[in-house]
């Protein structure tokens, strides 16, 4: 029951705020979402040795009851400031695209219920490239240290310091590279997480020095927390902000997709082998789809620019 009610409210938490701040930074859409993202994964870098010290000093109970009472007096007064702009809404000095000012934003590719946007092909391919990247960046989550212990040998200690400055490169990958995605485009920056991971995940097999080795995993992380949060700026651009959450609520379910597949094709290709080796292959082949496939939702977008007149309709 805690981890259904939990869930939910997880899901609501995260989606809400981040689909709210799409809708009043147009402009800016990656950098709001990174931040927003950013701080979902810097809240458990906070409560987590907070929680620890709560247990070691009043108990597992009374833990709960506390922090149950905190996040709920902190969650309401964060959600009371958290209401949509006014309708044709912008930031001041910022025009739509085609009108004359100093400061301009693209209007979205269209303006799409959740319903209608799971009947488009993009949205299929927008789901497939989330859902490959994030297991694999899931599987080098899952195995990180006992990964860097077998194939660098790392120590006990060492693997897992190099596992908490991988959460500080998931966090600062989420800005980085929302940020990015406003001047170069939601559509080249996933191009680019490919990319970078498939060279990663190729050289990965053969590495034998150890700065070398946590170079190309802290790089991995930083495009698997860009993902994230250029996700939602991505929808925005190519199904408006109309039904922007639920959007983007169903296309998380390729997050819960990949915490399953990730850990469970690691963990099968290592009791197979032996060693890491065939699983960085099967996940280098996952990755050049991905890549084909951020080609073509790049096509895919081209032409429904195209024709400007029909994406009105949607």
């Amino acid at each position: 029951m805690y981890g259904v009610v939990g869930g939910i409210g997880l899901g609501l938490g995260y989606i809400s705020p981040v689909s709210t701040l799409v809708k009043w930074f147009p402009d800016r859409r990656g950098l709001a979402t990174g931040m927003a993202v950013f701080g979902f994964g810097a809240g458990a870098l906070i409560a987590s040795p907070i929680a620890a010290r709560l247990i070691e000093g009043v108990g597992i109970s009374n833990t709960f009851y506390i922090l149950g009472t905190t996040y709920f007096l902190l969650m309401i007064s964060g959600a009371l400031y958290i209401v949509r702009p006014p309708v044709g809404w912008y930031p001041n000095k910022i025009k739509v695209i085609n009108q004359p000012s100093n400061r301009t934003i693209k209007t979205d590719l269209s303006q799409l219920t959740a319903n209608e946007a799971i009947k488009t092909k993009r949205f299929w391919l927008l789901w497939t490239m989330i859902f490959i990247n994030i297991s694999s960046g899931i599987m080098i989550i899952s195995v990180a240290s006992p990964l860097s212990q077998e194939m660098v040998g790392l120590s006990v200690a060492s693997a897992a310091s190099m596992v908490g400055l991988m959460g500080i490169f998931n966090g600062g990958g989420r800005i980085g590279w929302a940020s990015i995605s406003d001047y170069l485009g939601r559509p080249t920056v996933f191009s680019l997480f490919f990319i970078i991971q498939i060279i990663a995940f190729m050289t990965l097999p053969h590495v034998t020095n150890v700065i070398l080795f946590q170079m190309l995993i802290f790089m991995i992380m930083t495009v698997y927390g860009g993902g994230f949060a250029a996700l939602p700026a991505f929808i925005a651009d190519m199904f408006g902000t109309k039904e922007l959450g639920a959007i983007h609520g169903y296309l998380l379910t390729a997050w819960s997709a990949a915490g399953v597949v990730g850990p469970i094709a690691v963990s099968f290709f290592h009791e197979a082998t032996g060693n890491y080796n065939l699983t960085f292959y099967f996940f280098t082949v996952l990755l050049v789809i991905a890549f084909i496939v951020s080609i073509f939702i790049q096509f895919d977008i081209k032409k429904l620019q195209a024709k400007p007149r029909l994406l009105k309709t949607g």
